[in-house]
């Protein structure tokens, strides 16, 4: 799995039982594939990309998502991610524009321009 600085960044501030919750998510994820469904992950409606999903994590009663896709190499990217806590369309209409631009860029990255 690859993850952008954003989600690196947003990581590092996990407290220990966050970071284990979300590793444990992390390597469901690599060892699945694109493939990975409900409960794991689900499909995240009105993004640009057909292909981003929300991994599902919970950590200690508290419900984390992390937004990600598959680029064209199948290579998986972990995007950004946060705690859905509280207002729920609140918290996707800020997270899924952040995940399309992070997606946007990394597409457009010259190294993995095809």
């Amino acid at each position: 799995m690859i993850t952008t600085d954003n989600f690196a960044a947003w990581f590092a501030e996990q407290d220990d039982g966050g970071r284990t919750a979300i590793l444990a998510a992390m390597l469901v994820l690599e060892k699945t594939g694109p493939g990975l469904s409900r409960p794991y992950a689900d499909t995240v409606k009105g993004s640009r990309y057909t292909n981003m999903k929300e991994l599902r994590i919970q950590s200690r009663g508290q419900p984390i998502r992390a937004f990600f896709a598959f680029d064209p190499e199948r290579r998986g990217v972990l995007l950004c991610a946060g705690y859905k806590t509280g207002k729920e369309k609140r918290f996707y209409m800020q997270m899924i524009p952040q995940a399309d631009r992070e997606y946007t860029e990394w597409l457009n990255r010259p190294e993995n321009r095809s």
